[in-house]
């Protein structure tokens, strides 16, 4: 797993052992990917991204969750 992705599955583990305030995972590398239509600094789509400041903790975490998906995808 690389260094970045490596590091943004840390930030996971932290988001789902979080009981309130679920961090973000943007780590300031804001590009979108074309062929992904991912972000290539925290995996997010540009609608949860967009979404992120309105949802509450729980839709937070099923975001992270997706991520990590995500990154497990990317690994394999």
């Amino acid at each position: 797993m690389s260094g970045a992705l490596g590091s943004l599955a840390l930030l996971a583990a932290a988001a789902r052992a979080a009981g309130s305030d679920v961090p973000s995972p943007c780590v300031s590398v804001c590009r979108m990917n074309d062929g992904t239509g991912l972000c290539e600094g925290c995996l997010r789509t540009l609608g949860e991204i967009a979404h992120w400041s309105r949802m509450d903790d729980a839709a937070r975490r099923v975001v992270w969750t997706c991520i990590e998906q995500r990154i497990e995808k990317a690994a394999a």
